[in-house]
């Protein structure tokens, strides 16, 4: 096992917990770039976002920051069609086709938040939830396929629609990110294609749970969330438009 690829799942986590996210797409964008097995890395990257997000969610409902009603009803869809598109039988090229459009769509996401939105002031409408309810079924079945819990997709879709507040919105992420993340489980393990290779996985999950912990505790403040999210893009938008140039 890489020492480096240790410590930048470690940075990911860390960087990715303080703002509700698993990190899944960082995850398997490193994982590409280290030329790992793709059955190995969807597993991989699911079990990471699990611990990683399990904290998240403690933390954000500890500080009320977590809406359960409205995260359910925003996960209730998204679980079976998470399940449904890691269940689907997908090839090599075809998976790494997906992700990588995936990962730019998400990098431009990203960027758009970061660069075009220039205020955000939340206004939460519960009839919307319903409606939100049957996009995050859409990024669930996305999340299934490519092996991510989905959050990096819902939160820009959640911020454009000023769906709660920022912290808010992280709380539910995070919650969508963990429920998703066992459906994927769950579906690769339906067909028999979880792989868990301990000697590779072990070291990972150490780094991703120590990173989670820490960055979980972590003011945003402290962490400058916005130089985080546009190296995250950059990361993203790079391994995405390689996969695709690969293809």
């Amino acid at each position: 096992m890489s020492v480096e690829l240790c410590l930048l799942f470690f940075t990911v986590a860390l960087l990715y917990a303080s703002a509700g996210f698993g990190g899944g797409s960082s995850y398997l964008a490193l994982m590409t770039l280290w030329n790992v097995d793709f059955q190995l890395m969807k597993s991989t990257a699911l079990v990471c976002n699990v611990v990683v997000v399990a904290g998240s969610v403690y933390h954000f409902y500890r500080a009320g920051q977590l809406p359960m009603k409205r995260a359910f009803q925003l996960s209730l869809i998204s679980i079976p069609f998470a399940f449904f598109g890691s269940y689907l039988p997908l090839k090599q090229h075809t998976f790494f086709l997906l992700l990588g459009i995936a990962l730019t769509i998400a990098a431009v996401l990203m960027c758009y938040k970061l660069f075009i939105e220039k205020q955000y002031t939340p206004n939460p409408d519960a009839q919307m939830t319903y409606k939100y309810g049957i996009i995050g079924g859409a990024i669930g079945l996305l999340s299934g396929m490519t092996g991510i819990g989905g959050g990096i997709y819902l939160s820009p879709v959640l911020r454009l629609g000023r769906f709660d507040t920022a912290k808010k919105i992280a709380g539910i992420c995070a919650l969508f990110i963990l429920v998703n993340s066992i459906g994927g489980l769950l579906g690769q393990a339906a067909k028999g294609e979880i792989i868990f290779d301990l000697h590779f996985a072990g070291p990972l999950l150490l780094s991703v749970i120590l990173g989670g912990q820490i960055g979980a505790r972590l003011s945003a403040a402290v962490l400058k969330p916005r130089m985080v999210e546009g190296a995250t893009a950059l990361l993203i938008l790079y391994a995405g438009v390689r996969m695709l140039i690969q293809g």
